[in-house]
């Protein structure tokens, strides 16, 4: 079916089949083979993550956008960076596990680099306290990206620069969401960084479990890194 013509009901499907992907290569394999159609079957979602992490950066970052280095964890295709492109921001490296969605990126025309790696398996790929802002939108849940990576991304970031990170709040999401809120004030509590902003959102995006209809609800993080 086009991806034109796809219905709520097409990408429901196509996400649940997700679901059943259990080791870490079948679930690349998804996302390579979701990398063409994702930004219009999240735009049936609705999807607003992306937009409401810009915002929030942008609203909280007083340096120069221009000249700020933004390096975007779990970019995909490259939604994040499309909106802080908006807002003045222009440099941009971008971290995915996934080569097809990275291929997208790439064709965005909006990165500077891009670099593969499965998050949660290491260190991530470039200098430590070398960005103005890192980024993490959707890939923070259930299944998908350990809560222990925040503490790499307090890694990368500069002191006085700021980390972004977005969760559902769903009944799917909620032992996910507690555990990362618990790193966050965890690493608050040992000096590496302060909060700045916690935005809870009704309408994330559609809802796509069985068990739930409508609208899910989610949350924007911004912490500030503090100086060494």
């Amino acid at each position: 079916m086009a991806a034109t013509t796809k219905t709520l009901e097409n990408v429901k499907a196509n996400i649940l089949s997700a679901h059943k992907s259990v080791t870490l290569a079948e679930k690349v394999d998804f996302y390579n083979s979701w990398a063409e159609n994702y930004d219009q079957d999240v735009a049936v979602l609705e999807y607003r993550a992306p937009s409401l992490a810009a915002n929030c950066v942008s609203s909280h970052f007083s340096g120069d956008c221009g000249a700020a280095v933004v390096l975007d964890v779990a970019c995909g295709t490259g939604l994040v960076a499309k909106q802080m492109k908006k807002l003045g921001f222009g440099h941009f490296v971008g971290i995915d596990g996934s080569e097809a969605m990275l291929d997208s990126a790439r064709e965005s025309g909006l990165y500077q680099d891009l670099k593969q790696c499965m998050l949660g398996e290491g260190p991530l790929p470039v200098q430590c306290g070398s960005f103005d802002v890192v980024v993490i939108v959707g890939a923070l849940s259930d299944g998908q990206v350990p809560v222990g990576v925040v503490r790499e991304l307090c890694k990368c970031t500069k002191p006085g620069g700021y980390v972004c990170m977005t969760t559902r709040r769903n009944q799917d999401n909620v032992e996910y969401k507690e555990a990362l809120e618990r790193e966050l004030k965890q690493m608050e509590a040992d000096g590496l960084w302060t909060c700045v902003e916690v935005s809870e959102v009704e309408d994330w995006e559609r809802a796509v479990s069985e068990h739930e209809d409508g609208y899910i609800p989610g949350v924007v993080y911004l912490y500030k890194r503090l100086q060494l």
